[in-house]
C-alpha cells in the first residue's frame, strides 16, 4: 500500500478517536448551571432563530439529558446537517453545520409541459426556491416529475438530478428529463362480451387506438383516472338496458418491452337482462300520490334502466323540494328474482320536514354589490323552499358573467328545524376587457377590430363599451350601455351610438359608391317571464349616400328622389324567447324573436319593416342534433313614399344560402349588375351536426352537412332577378379553437341561373390576441 495513503488513513482515524473523545468529555462532565450560550457556525439563519428551538436557557442546569434533548430538538428543525455540543467551564457551546438553500429550480429537455406548470407541481410535494436542501424531498420532486410524465403516456421517461453548489451556501438543483416517446394504446380488448360487440363498447371510451385526430384528442395516450371513468361509462351502459349482474372481472395493463405501445385487456360478466315486474311507491307521498306517479317514467315490462331510475328518484325529490321539502329522499329498493331476472322496485319516498329560508347570505362578492345578485334570486327570504326556484336562481346568478363560480347551498338553522339559510358564494373574475382582435372571411378579407368593455361597471351591474369594427364591406364604430336593472321591476335599457361605413355592393365593378350612417338609439326591454323579454325603442339616424359614376342606377334615382342626406326617425318593438341549452353550441331547445320596425314622418322616410328569425334544436341521440332555422324579413314604405333602399335585405354566403357568393342573391342593378338587395327575404337551413369521427364526442369540433333554401326580392322597377328560390346542399367542418370560433363549408347549389354567382367553398374564422 501507498505509504502516503496509509499515513492519511491514520491521520482520520484519529482524527475520528480525538472527536469521540472530545465528545465523550463533553457528555461525562459533571451537572452544571449554564453561565452562557454560544453558537458556531451559523451563516443564514439568525442566532435567535437557534435560541427559539434550544431547551436550554442561561442559569438552567446542563447535564447530558439535556443535551440529547437540545440535539433532538435542533435536528428537528431542518435548518442544519450537523449538530454537536461541548462545554467550556459553565459556557455551552453549540456547533452547527447549515443546510444549503434551494437557490434555483430548473428543467433542461422538457418539451411536452410547460416549466412554469412543473414548479407548481413540485411545490405541491414541498420543493420551491429558497427552502432548505433535502435529499428525500428532491427524491420525491424526482418522483413526482416521473408521475406528471406517466400521465402523459411518456413510460419511457427519465429524470436525473444534479445538485450544484452555488454562492452563500445555496445549491442549484437541475432536472434533466429524457422524455423518450409516449406509449401509444396499441389494443383494447374485451373477454366475456356476448351481447355487445367490442366496438360498441370501445365507442364509449374515451380513451381508442390512435387515429387521424389523435394529435387533437390525445384520447390514444393512457391514464389510470381515464381509464376508470372508461369503466364506468361501460358499466353504465350495461345498467341502463337492464343487466343487473354486470361487473368486470379483472383488468389488465401491459407495456411493450420499448414502453411505446400499451394493451388493454378488459375481462367482464354480462350476466342476463333483467325486466321490470312491477314498480311501487312506498312511504310518505303528502297526499299527492297520483302527483308523484306522473314522475315514474319506469312501466312494468320495461327493459331495467338506472338511468331511467335516477332520473325518476331525482324528478320526485325535486317535486318534494318545491313544496319545501328540502331534506326529502327517495331510496330504491330492488327485489332481485335471479331464476326469472326480474326485479320488483320500490320507491320509499321520505319528505322528511318542511322548512322555509330564513336568511340568503351573498357570500365572496368583493367587488360586486350585494343588490346584483339579490335581484336575481327567484327564492326570497321568509318564504317556504322551493327547489325549483332555487335551481332558477343559480342559473340567473350564473347568466350574469360576473363570477367564475357560482355556488348555492342550505344550512339548517341551529334550534329551528324548521328553518334553513341559503348561502349564495361566488368567486368574481375580471369583467373588463381590452379586446384586439383579427379575423379572415372569404367576402371581407382581412377584419380588424378592437373594443374596451366593462360588464360590470363599479360592482353595479352596469355594462358600458366602445367597439370598432372594419371590414372591406362593414366598418362601425359604437358606444353601447346596458343598465339590466333600469327599474326596481328588471326592466332594461340599451343606448347606442354609433357611426357606420357600408359598401352594400359585392364589388363587382370599380366604384367610390358608400352609405355613411351616423345615429343613436334608445330600447327598453320588459321580461315578462323568465324567457321572454319584450323590446320598445326609438332612435334618431342620418344616411349619406355618396355616389359616382359608376354607382348603381337605382341609388342614384333613390338620391335623386329623396336627396343625398336622409333622416330616419324609426321607432322598434321586439319579442324575444329564448329556451337553449347553451347560445354557443346548442345542442336542444329554440329560439324565437320578431322585431317591427317604423320610420315615422318626423324624418325623411317613412317606411316598416318586420324580421322574424325561428331556431328549433334537437338531439336524438349522443353528440347528433338537428338544427332549423328559418329568417324571414319584409318591407315597404307608405304615405306614398319609396322604401329606403339602405334598409334592403341581402341574402347569400354563410349565414344565409351557402354555395351562393356572400349578398349576391335577388335583384341586380340593370346598367352595372351589382346585387343591390330588396325589401323581401326569406332563408331557410336545415342542418345536421355530429362529432367528427374519432374525436369521441368532443362538441368544440364538428362536422355537419345542410340544405339550404332563400332569396331575396325588391320591387325595384329597374332592376333584374330570378324570383325562386335558391337551393343548396352541402358540408361543412365547425371548430371552437383556441384562437376562436371557425366554420368551413362546401357548398354545391341546386339550381342555377346565368345571373347567379357561386362559391362553393366559404369560410371565416375570428381570432383575437
Amino acid at each position: 500500500m501507498n505509504l502516503q495513503v496509509l499515513t492519511s488513513r491514520i491521520a482520520g482515524a484519529l482524527s475520528l478517536v480525538g472527536v469521540a473523545l472530545t465528545s465523550g468529555a463533553a457528555h461525562a462532565a459533571q451537572p452544571f448551571v449554564v453561565q452562557d450560550i454560544r453558537i458556531e457556525g451559523l451563516k443564514r439563519v439568525e442566532p435567535g432563530t437557534v435560541f427559539a428551538y434550544l431547551p436550554i436557557k442561561q442559569g438552567a442546569t446542563f447535564d447530558d439529558d439535556k443535551a440529547s434533548e437540545s440535539i433532538r430538538a435542533l435536528y428537528a428543525t431542518g435548518f442544519f446537517n450537523d449538530v454537536r455540543i461541548s462545554t467550556e467551564g459553565n459556557v455551552v457551546i453549540v456547533h452547527v453545520q447549515e443546510r444549503p438553500a434551494v437557490g434555483t429550480i430548473d428543467f433542461a429537455g422538457i418539451h411536452e409541459f410547460d416549466k412554469e406548470n412543473l414548479t407548481k407541481a413540485l411545490s405541491a410535494v414541498g420543493l420551491s426556491q429558497g427552502r432548505y436542501y433535502d435529499k428525500a424531498l428532491v427524491d420525491k420532486a424526482e418522483q413526482e416529475l416521473k408521475r406528471q410524465y406517466l400521465t402523459r403516456g411518456y413510460y419511457a421517461a427519465e429524470v436525473t438530478t444534479t445538485i450544484t453548489p452555488i454562492d452563500r451556501n445555496r445549491v442549484a438543483i437541475l432536472f434533466s428529463v429524457a422524455e423518450g416517446p409516449s406509449a401509444k394504446i396499441r389494443q383494447i380488448n374485451f373477454i366475456g362480451n356476448n351481447v355487445f360487440s367490442t366496438d360498441t363498447l370501445r365507442d364509449e371510451m374515451q380513451m381508442s387506438t390512435p387515429n387521424w385526430f389523435s394529435w387533437y384528442t390525445k384520447n390514444d395516450l393512457y391514464a389510470k383516472d381515464k381509464l376508470t371513468g372508461d369503466l364506468e361509462r361501460i358499466r353504465t351502459y350495461y345498467l341502463n338496458r337492464g343487466y343487473l349482474e354486470f361487473n368486470f372481472e379483472s383488468t389488465q395493463v401491459s407495456l411493450s418491452p420499448d414502453k411505446k405501445e400499451m394493451y388493454l385487456t378488459v375481462t367482464l360478466h354480462e350476466g342476463e337482462p333483467y325486466t321490470v315486474s312491477s314498480i311501487k311507491l312506498a312511504g310518505n307521498l303528502l297526499d299527492r300520490e297520483a302527483e308523484v306517479k306522473k314522475l315514474v317514467n319506469i312501466k312494468p315490462g320495461e327493459r331495467f334502466s338506472a338511468e331511467k331510475l335516477q332520473a325518476t328518484t331525482k324528478a320526485i325529490v325535486d317535486k318534494l323540494g318545491e313544496y319545501g321539502y328540502a331534506f326529502a329522499t327517495v331510496n330504491a329498493l330492488p327485489q332481485i328474482d335471479q331464476e326469472h331476472h326480474k326485479v320488483d322496485l320500490t320507491l320509499q319516498v321520505d319528505p322528511s320536514r318542511r322548512v322555509y329560508v330564513r336568511h340568503i347570505n351573498v357570500v365572496g362578492n368583493t367587488r360586486t354589490r350585494d343588490e346584483v345578485v339579490r335581484r336575481e334570486m327567484r327564492q326570497l327570504e321568509s318564504s317556504w323552499f322551493d327547489s325549483n326556484r332555487l335551481a332558477l336562481s343559480k342559473d340567473r346568478v350564473n347568466r350574469l358573467g360576473y363570477f367564475t363560480d357560482v355556488d348555492v347551498t342550505t344550512v339548517p338553522v341551529e334550534g329551528s328545524p324548521d328553518q334553513v339559510d341559503v348561502d349564495v358564494k361566488v368567486s368574481e373574475k375580471p369583467t373588463g376587457a381590452i379586446t384586439l382582435g383579427a379575423g379572415f372571411s372569404s367576402t371581407d378579407k382581412v377584419v380588424l377590430s378592437a373594443g374596451i368593455s366593462q360588464d360590470n361597471v363599479f360592482g353595479s351591474g352596469t355594462s358600458l363599451a366602445l367597439n370598432v369594427n372594419t371590414a372591406k364591406t362593414y366598418r362601425t364604430l359604437t358606444l353601447t350601455q346596458v343598465d339590466p336593472y333600469f327599474t326596481v321591476d328588471g326592466i332594461k335599457r340599451i343606448t347606442d351610438v354609433y357611426y357606420r361605413t357600408s359598401y352594400p355592393l359585392y364589388y363587382y365593378t370599380d366604384t367610390s359608391f358608400r352609405i355613411i350612417t351616423v345615429g343613436a338609439d334608445l330600447k327598453f326591454g320588459i321580461p315578462f317571464s323568465e324567457a321572454d323579454t319584450v323590446y320598445f325603442g326609438a332612435g334618431l339616424e342620418q344616411n349619406r349616400l355618396s355616389i359616382d359614376s359608376s354607382t348603381p342606377q337605382s341609388y342614384k334615382d333613390y338620391v335623386s328622389e329623396f336627396g343625398s342626406v336622409v333622416n330616419n326617425v324609426p321607432l322598434t318593438a321586439a319579442w324575444a324567447r329564448d329556451n337553449r341549452d347553451s347560445a354557443l353550441v346548442p345542442s336542444r331547445g329554440y329560439f324565437f324573436q320578431a322585431n317591427g320596425e317604423v320610420g315615422t314622418p318626423l324624418g325623411n322616410t317613412e317606411y316598416y319593416k318586420t324580421d322574424v328569425q325561428a331556431q328549433y334544436y334537437y338531439s336524438f341521440s349522443r353528440g347528433f342534433i338537428l338544427g332549423l332555422n328559418f329568417q324571414g324579413g319584409y318591407g315597404n314604405g307608405f304615405a306614398g313614399k319609396a322604401y329606403p333602399i339602405f334598409k334592403n335585405y341581402y341574402a347569400g354566403g354563410i349565414g344565409s344560402v351557402r354555395g351562393y357568393e356572400s349578398g349576391s342573391l335577388g335583384p341586380t342593378d340593370k346598367t352595372t349588375g351589382d346585387p343591390i338587395g330588396g325589401s323581401r327575404m326569406v332563408v331557410a337551413n336545415v342542418e345536421m351536426t355530429f362529432p367528427l369521427p374519432g374525436t369521441g364526442w368532443d362538441r368544440t369540433l364538428r362536422v355537419f352537412t345542410f340544405m339550404d333554401a332563400g332569396n331575396v326580392w325588391g320591387t325595384e322597377g329597374n332592376s333584374n332577378g330570378a324570383n325562386g328560390l335558391r337551393y343548396s346542399y352541402g358540408a361543412g367542418l365547425e371548430w371552437i379553437s383556441p384562437i376562436g370560433p371557425l366554420k368551413l363549408s362546401l357548398g354545391f347549389p341546386l339550381i342555377r341561373h346565368a345571373t347567379d354567382k357561386y362559391q362553393v367553398f366559404q369560410f371565416q374564422i375570428g381570432t383575437s390576441f
